[in-house]
């Protein structure tokens, strides 16, 4: 079975069907969805412009980490919840998306980001903690995850506006190969 045949399946499948046709619970899981990722990114971003030294610089990294972790990672659990259920819903459009391919490995890149942060760069927070300018480490870091979850909003933005569907043929071979399109003979 591949990939493909697997979420055509799912796409079928009761729950899948009634998500995706239903009035009220699609745009209401969307609309979580849009303000949880705000709520995530919002706390994200006022801890970058910290890290970078460009915002909040006399409040120590320890204590706005403290403060914003509880947010973060609420709107985080939301956020990847109603994320799921979306994809749930129309599961071949998303695979078959090249902008849901690019948040996905955005998505990664932010992960990796945040996991190396708080298990290396973090730990010495101490050293650092009330510097208006934290270390390159930090800084670097801060960089990565303004631009990944920056990348992370836009291309899940443009899914919806998808101009690459495998619904619109002919489209550029390559087109076709990174989206996963089953295309018949001409």
């Amino acid at each position: 079975m591949t990939i493909l045949s697997a979420l055509e399946w799912l796409a079928h499948t009761p729950w899948s069907v009634a998500l995706h046709e239903s009035q009220y619970v699609w745009p209401f899981t969307e609309s979580i969805h849009v303000l949880t990722l705000t709520l995530f990114v919002g706390s994200a971003v006022m801890l970058d412009l910290r890290l970078l030294g460009l915002a909040l610089r006399d409040v120590p990294v320890s204590e706005l980490t403290g403060r914003l972790l509880p947010w973060t990672r609420a709107g985080f659990a939301v956020m990847v919840a109603t994320g799921v259920m979306l994809f749930y819903a129309t599961p071949v459009t998303y695979y078959q998306s090249i902008f849901f391919r690019i948040k996905v490995v955005l998505l990664v890149v932010a992960g990796v980001n945040v996991f190396v942060f708080h298990t290396r760069t973090h730990q010495s927070v101490s050293a650092w903690d009330r510097d208006a300018r934290p270390p390159r480490a930090a800084r670097v870091a801060a960089i990565v995850s303004l631009v990944s979850w920056a990348g992370v909003v836009v291309s899940g933005r443009l899914i919806a506006y998808n101009w690459f569907s495998c619904d619109i043929q002919p489209q550029p071979a390559f087109i076709n190969w990174v989206s996963s399109c089953v295309v018949g003979p001409p």
